[in-house]
C-alpha cells in the first residue's frame, strides 16, 4: 500500500504525464557512469518508457517498475542479449565452466548492489527451495545462493544482471582475482555499466517522487537460506544511496568488452 500511495503522490507532484517523465530522464545524470555509458542507458530507458506506453501500461506503472529497477533489469539484460547474439571475442573465447564459481566470491564492494526488483526475485528463488546449505559453506565470501557442493548457482534462471555479465578468458585469474588479485583476463561485460546507469538515471529522474532503492546481493540470499519474510530480508539487504554511485563507478574498470 505504501508504494502505491508513493506512486501516486509522484503522479501529482510534478510527473503527470509520460511526457513529463521523459523530460525529466533527458535532464538525469548518472553518478559514477562515464558519459558514453550513460548516453546508452538514456537512450534505452526512454526507449523502454516509450514502449511500456504502446503497450498500454499505466503512468502509475511506469513509475513503479523504474522504482523497482524492473526498467533497468530489462535494459541490462537486453544488452547482455544482444552481445550473446553477435559475441565479442571475450565471449567467444570465454573459459567460464560450471562449477568454476570464483566469480561468485563476493569479497569486493557490498557484496554486490541489485535493484528491488532483482532483490525479490532473488529472496523468491531461494525461499522455494526451503533449507539448504549456503554457499559459504565452499567459500566465506562466496554467495549464499551457490551449491556449495557443485558450486553452481540454485537461482541460475533468476540471478542478477551483475552474475550475467561477469566473464574470463582466464579461469586461473579468476580465482587470483577472488582472493583480492588483479590479474588480466576477467571482469565485466558492457550491460552491467549500462544496466547501473538506468538505474542511476531512474533514481534522478524520479528524485523527491519516488525512493529508488538497491541491495546488497549476498545480504538477500543469506537472509532467504535463513528463513527470513520479504521485508525482514530487505531491511536487512537495503545500502546506502551511495552505494549504487560507487558500483557504477567501480564497474567502468572491470569491463573487458563491450
Amino acid at each position: 500500500m505504501k508504494g502505491e500511495a508513493a506512486v501516486a503522490k509522484a503522479a501529482r507532484n510534478g510527473i503527470e504525464s509520460v511526457d513529463a517523465l521523459k523530460k525529466r530522464i533527458l535532464r538525469a545524470r548518472a553518478r559514477g557512469a562515464a558519459r558514453p555509458v550513460e548516453d546508452q542507458a538514456r537512450r534505452a530507458l526512454l526507449t523502454w518508457v516509450e514502449t511500456a506506453g504502446r503497450h498500454g501500461l499505466t503512468l502509475r506503472d511506469i513509475l513503479s517498475r523504474l522504482a523497482s529497477g524492473e526498467a533497468a533489469r530489462a535494459i541490462g539484460r537486453g544488452v547482455h542479449d544482444a552481445l550473446e547474439s553477435h559475441p565479442p571475442p571475450v565471449l567467444a573465447e570465454a573459459a567460464c565452466r560450471s562449477g568454476c564459481a570464483f566469480c561468485c566470491i563476493l569479497s569486493g564492494g557490498e557484496g554486490g548492489t541489485i535493484s528491488e526488483a532483482e532483490a525479490r526475485a532473488v529472496h523468491g528463488a531461494l525461499a522455494a527451495l526451503g533449507a539448504m546449505p549456503s554457499g559459504r559453506d565452499w567459500h566465506p565470501s562466496a554467495c549464499p545462493a551457490l551449491d556449495p557442493a557443485t558450486r553452481t548457482c540454485r537461482i541460475y534462471a533468476d540471478r542478477p544482471v551483475l552474475c550475467r555479465s561477469f566473464v574470463s578468458t582466464d579461469a586461473a585469474a579468476c580465482e587470483a582475482n577472488a582472493e583480492g588479485g588483479s590479474e588480466a583476463g576477467a571482469g565485466l561485460l558492457g550491460s552491467h555499466p549500462v544496466y547501473l546507469a538506468a538505474l542511476g538515471l531512474s533514481r534522478a529522474a524520479l528524485d523527491g517522487r519516488l525512493r529508488v532503492r538497491t541491495y546488497a546481493l549476498d545480504r538477500v540470499a543469506e537472509a532467504a537460506l535463513a528463513g527470513a519474510p520479504l521485508d525482514a530480508a530487505l531491511d536487512a539487504a537495503r545500502q546506502r544511496p551511495r552505494s549504487l554511485d560507487d558500483a557504477t563507478r567501480d564497474s567502468h574498470a572491470a569491463i573487458p568488452a563491450r
